[in-house]
């Protein structure tokens, strides 16, 4: 009896040593486990390098830091702004890294400052790369750094805006933005990549690329060219809060946009992406980290070091919620987010399209941007930066005569020189100019406004037939009845037209603004039936004909509600697993209609909370109605229940 008793107090000795060792568990602990799903990481400006090299409290200080938030990875940078760090203080502080465990890269930051390069003349703090100086003091930061590190991270700055006279008499009559991108790969090649892999042959180089991604092709960054040269490619998700001025009126879903769009770009070569703390109150910060995760990233980068050490709201969310993103960034890595194809080519200019796609996704619309033509897909979206691609106008009859539903905008049947065929089978004037207006939504008798505004492109007045479509949406502006949005049948497809205005140039240079949004977006205030047909006519479906027995059931998995809700389904098999997230500064209820021929289960379950979801009735829609009450600036990830 005493033996069986000295047995059972052992076992209980044994499971309290192993409950409370879980209980204990460390977010460094947990971080260093699952390093195969998601990695928290972090960047140390040159100024805060050289404090970690020269004072022990901030040294102390910084390793608790990395401990208590599990950055696992810190970016060393050896330049920025005219401060270089020392060899023999690099070395010093790469190697203390490597004692606690935490990898390193070396990183720059290529902005002027001191003697070091030749600033630009424009109305930004970047180099005039045209000149020699500048190459060349860039090109012995490498040299040096190469020698001390394996991997090495090139932040925002590989661009220009230069417009001396010695950029001026380079560029030789041609665009700004083709020279630049010329320059700037040229640069990349001969004073960056070169040097570094002659001192390290094994050296591992990556591009960051900056949110900005309608601007890129102006200021230098080719995204054709630079994730060829480069080894890796990480992707700025630097959204921060969506209704200031400072950072301009960046939305959240600019970080999936960005970052998808670029992993298309460059393959296997993508893994991380950047965000910063500017401008973000409490939740901004979080909601960058699972923007980033849903469109692929495995490593984040928070900039800078100096920011995690002062402290935000969101940090301790993130080590809180750390789980969550670990097992949405190993399912998002297996089932990427899929949605309506929104076609961007390399390098194309948006006209007045400018992040529209950004907007879009925040009224619910789950669009993911692609770099080639979607040949296939039964729904894509064609804005002004299709325009790029010469065979455009072939491959629209081409889906429209196979069945397919596309939707394009104004500003592409002005930018597109066969822009007039389009608009014929639009049924509107083909002789469009820009006049770019505010307008009110009109109801379907056109007799009443609806709730939101919206900044119309043109002036379409009336169609070329008399009536109007019936489903026409219509506005109003200084007077006029204008055309806001149409949808066509066309061959065995339909057409959808949007006649929108987000930013040209022309809004960028009324307000001095170079590279972010130059004022709020109008289309966020978009609600009731105009918000719903709008969503409409990005699903399988046209209102038009859906009647029609042989497109029965084609529905997509879609929102109703508010504006500021974001969808983001994944692409798995007979199962509905999407995330739908809410940025608004209130609790909003929402409903996600499923097609019934996907279900599997006669449940569902938020898997982040492990709550279940309450279905509607759907009467004799096909489909399934999940209800969603999701708390402001929070999410669901919604799976089947599993069945014991």
């Amino acid at each position: 009896m005493e033996h069986s008793h000295k047995v059972v107090l052992g076992c209980l000795l044994i499971a309290l040593c192993v409950s409370t060792h879980a209980v204990a568990q460390t977010q460094w602990e947990k971080a260093r486990k699952r390093l195969d799903a998601l990695r928290f990481e972090s960047y140390a400006t040159s100024q805060q390098v050289e404090q970690i090299a020269t004072d022990e409290g901030f040294r102390i200080r910084v390793g608790e830091t990395l401990r208590r938030m599990g950055i696992t990875k810190l970016y060393v940078e050896v330049y920025r702004g005219g401060h270089t760090v020392s060899t023999e203080q690099l070395v010093f502080v790469r190697d203390w890294l490597k004692r606690q465990d935490v990898d390193v890269v070396g990183g720059i930051a290529t902005v002027p400052g001191g003697d070091i390069g030749v600033r630009q003349q424009g109305p930004l703090d970047w180099f005039n790369w045209q000149n020699p100086k500048t190459q060349r003091d860039i090109e012995r930061i490498v040299r040096m750094a190469a020698g001390v590190f394996d991997t090495f991270i090139v932040d925002d700055f590989l661009c220009t805006g230069d417009v001396s006279e010695e950029s001026d008499k380079a560029r030789a009559g041609r665009p700004w933005g083709e020279y630049r991108r010329e320059l700037m790969t040229q640069v990349a090649r001969e004073a960056i990549l070169g040097p570094a892999k002659e001192v390290n042959p094994d050296i591992t180089m990556i591009v960051k690329y900056p949110q900005w991604y309608d601007r890129f092709h102006l200021f230098g960054y080719d995204t054709e060219t630079l994730p060829r040269i480069f080894d890796r490619v990480w992707v700025g998700t630097e959204t921060r809060g969506r209704n200031t001025r400072r950072f301009g009126f960046v939305q959240p879903y600019e970080g999936f946009v960005n970052y998808r769009w670029l992993a298309g770009i460059a393959g296997e070569k993508i893994l991380g992406a950047w965000f910063d703390h500017g401008d973000c109150a409490e939740n901004d910060f979080l909601d960058q980290a699972y923007m980033s995760v849903l469109a692929g990233a495995r490593e984040l980068v928070f900039f800078n070091l100096g920011d995690l050490l002062q402290g935000h709201p969101d940090h301790a969310k993130l080590v809180d919620q750390f789980d969550r993103l670990a097992d949405l960034a190993g399912f998002v890595r297996t089932h990427p987010v899929v949605g309506v194809p929104a076609y961007k080519p390399p390098n194309s200019d948006p006209g007045g399209d400018m992040y529209l796609m950004d907007f879009l996704g925040m009224l619910g619309i789950p669009l993911v941007p692609v770099h080639e033509f979607p040949e296939s897909a039964p729904v894509m979206f064609l804005p002004a930066q299709a325009a790029a691609d010469p065979n455009l106008l072939p491959r629209v009859k081409a889906a429209r005569d196979r069945g397919g539903n596309v939707v394009v905008t104004t500003s592409l049947l002005i930018t597109l020189p066969q822009g007039g065929e389009l608009a014929c089978m639009l049924g509107v004037d083909p002789n469009l100019a820009s006049h770019p207006a505010s307008a009110k939504i009109l109801s379907h008798s056109g007799s009443t406004a609806e709730p939101g505004r919206i900044d119309a492109k043109v002036d379409i007045e009336s169609p070329i037939e008399s009536p109007p479509e019936p489903n026409d949406l219509r506005c109003e502006a200084d007077g006029k009845n204008l055309l806001f949005l149409r949808t066509r049948n066309v061959a065995k497809g339909h057409i959808s037209l949007l006649n929108t205005h987000t930013y040209s140039q022309a809004d960028f240079d009324a307000v001095g603004e170079v590279l972010l949004c130059p004022r709020p977006p109008s289309l966020l205030s978009l609600e009731g039936v105009s918000l719903i047909r709008l969503r409409s006519v990005f699903s399988d479906e046209s209102p038009i004909r859906s009647a029609s027995p042989a497109h029965a059931g084609r529905l997509r998995t879609a929102l109703i509600g508010p504006a500021c809700v974001t969808l983001h389904p994944f692409s798995t098999t007979g199962r509905p697993d999407f995330v739908v997230q809410n940025f608004n500064d209130a609790e909003v209820t929402v409903a996600v209609m499923i097609p019934r021929e996907e279900e599997t289960a006669a449940q569902f379950v938020d898997r982040f909370s492990g709550q279940e979801i309450s279905l509607l009735p759907a009467g004799n829609v096909p489909s399934t109605l999940l209800r969603l009450s999701i708390p402001a600036r929070d999410r669901v990830w919604v799976q089947p229940k599993a069945v014991p």
